[in-house]
């Protein structure tokens, strides 16, 4: 796995760092929210513990894509470290890192990626965790909206 291509985006959303955290754990709450342009239904099952495993199912109009990987490190509500596998990723595993760092009033969200395998896979990963960490924020808070840290 080469670390060349990776990938960090990060948004300000206006909850706790453990509400957060906590989302990013939930099957339904993960349904609910990871899911980029395009895709109109996420199914998620979850094993939240390290060493369990998630497998996570988006469907778009024309097929349904299977993302699925390992969690290393659960830190709640600081850090979440784990695998992710996919078509984007040539079916290898990539390593995530979700970090939550607490704001007056709100929680910056920190997803950074490593192991891509091209900058192919870089862009779409890069606008894929832009538009969840949109919904999430969005399904989080209603009456403030978050906004993009780049």
């Amino acid at each position: 796995m080469t670390n060349a291509y990776s990938v960090t985006v990060q948004r300000e959303i206006a909850a706790s760092p453990e509400v957060l955290f906590d989302a990013w754990l939930d099957a339904r709450s993960l349904g609910s929210w990871l899911r980029p342009s395009g895709i109109r239904e996420t199914r998620a099952e979850t094993d939240p513990r390290e060493g369990g495993t998630f497998r996570i199912v988006m469907v778009d109009d024309e097929s349904s894509i299977l993302h699925s990987g390992t969690y290393r490190v659960i830190d709640r509500p600081r850090r979440l470290v784990f695998t992710w596998s996919s078509p984007a990723t040539r079916h290898r595993d990539s390593v995530v890192t979700v970090t939550f760092r607490p704001s007056p009033g709100a929680t910056v969200v920190e997803i950074h990626q490593v192991g891509l395998p091209d900058e192919e896979a870089r862009a779409s990963h890069r606008a894929g965790w832009s538009d969840v960490l949109r919904e999430l924020g969005d399904t989080r808070t209603r009456d403030e909206p978050a906004r993009d840290e780049d």
